[in-house]
């Protein structure tokens, strides 16, 4: 392994219950008079919105609230948002929901002073030098879900409607210049949303953990983001209420985000063509395909695995780490299969082109291709691991 890498650390962050009090402080910080803010239509119906714009009304903030995006947002829903932005004369963007308001957020934010298409800046190669930095609209970032670590995040992922693919929509600048993750706001969360959610926190410390390349900080990070997720992701399914169990989920989904800065891989890579072809969600999508992945990647990460569950409590032994993911799977109610979850093997050829040339599949230790994709997608549907 060489002994070299670029790392980077996310933005500041208020962190604790109650701190959505402090969104009208962080937008005036961040320099915006006159946030559009970017949610979801379900959220946007629900009293922590209001709650939101209360807080900025009490401070004196002019906003108004755009929610046209999808739970996989395309690109006419980023265009929508740019459209309300320039209408409003908004001078930045305040992302509040899940993964999908949070990254649409961004890129409205991100594409507000470009003159480029939006697949300009794929995250391919410096693809992102192309991009105008003064143009690039502030975010203040508050999560409602504990997953995705968007919130401290440098991209945003949307899919491509005509190619039926998820891209990102990378650039620096596209970081939050605050984050605000009061768990409160997730407390009404339901509970398959907080299980497929959770699940996606782990997928992102596991793969990140078990990329190849060096990077210890965020090995450190993605350990103890998984024990996190070990001791309260079940708490947080059982009793939505438990406000301990929901913070460290906060935590550890912003822990994740901040480790796979060094590597995902071909649990990312198999599922970003389901959630594109089948709008499956994307924890809970993840969560189905970790297991086989794991088995997969066997040879490459056994003793590190090893290592992890000894940190984690369980016996020093690959099996032992994986019987706890089955495990835990079965407890929150994850499908086992893929066609429990509703995914058949229509599509099963093209998701196996599609997989091997994702952006997260360079981070699997052992290197995928089309076959090895096609006999994961199989394994997945059959549940052989």
């Amino acid at each position: 392994m060489k002994l070299a890498g670029t790392w980077n650390y996310p933005t500041s962050v208020r962190f604790g219950a109650g701190r959505i009090a402090e969104l009208g402080a962080a937008v005036k910080a961040a320099g915006m008079a006159r946030p559009l803010l970017v949610t979801d239509p379900r959220l946007a119906a629900l009293p922590i919105v209001q709650r939101a714009l209360d807080v900025l009304s009490g401070d004196g903030i002019a906003t108004a609230v755009f929610c046209d995006v999808k739970p996989n947002p395309v690109a006419v829903n980023v265009e929508a948002g740019l459209a309300a932005l320039r209408a409003g004369g908004h001078d930045g963007v305040i992302a509040f929901g899940g993964g999908s308001a949070l990254d649409a957020g961004k890129v409205i934010a991100f594409m507000a002073g470009q003159t480029r298409p939006m697949w300009d800046f794929e995250d391919v190669g410096d693809w992102w030098t192309r991009a105008d930095p003064a143009g690039i609209r502030p975010v203040v970032a508050v999560p409602t879900t504990a997953g995705t670590g968007s919130e401290v995040g440098r991209a945003g992922v949307i899919t491509d409607a005509a190619t039926h693919t998820k891209k990102v929509i990378f650039h620096p600048l596209m970081m939050p210049r605050i984050t605000i993750c009061d768990p409160e706001l997730t407390v009404g969360m339901p509970r398959a949303i907080t299980a497929g959610t959770g699940m996606d926190a782990l997928a992102h410390c596991l793969e990140a953990y078990c990329g190849p390349s060096y990077h210890p900080l965020a090995d450190g990070i993605a350990v103890e983001g998984m024990r996190l997720v070990k001791e309260n992701l079940a708490r947080a399914c059982k009793d939505g209420g438990d406000l301990e169990a929901r913070a460290h989920m906060m935590a550890a989904a912003a822990m994740g985000a901040t480790a796979f800065q060094k590597a995902l891989g071909a649990i990312h890579a198999l599922s970003h063509p389901v959630g594109a072809l089948h709008d499956t969600h994307h924890g809970m999508t993840n969560a189905v395909f970790m297991p086989y992945v794991l088995a997969f990647n066997r040879p490459a990460i056994e003793a590190r695995i090893a290592r992890l569950a000894a940190y984690l409590g369980l016996a020093a032994s690959f099996e032992a780490f994986l019987d706890w993911v089955l495990a835990l799977r079965r407890e929150i109610g994850v499908p086992h299969t893929l066609a429990e979850f509703g995914v058949d093997d229509r599509n099963f050829t093209v998701m196996s082109r599609m997989a091997p040339q994702d952006p997260t599949a360079g981070g699997n230790p052992v290197p995928i291709d089309e076959g090895v994709c096609l006999r994961l997608y199989r394994d997945a549907l059959a549940g052989k691991i």
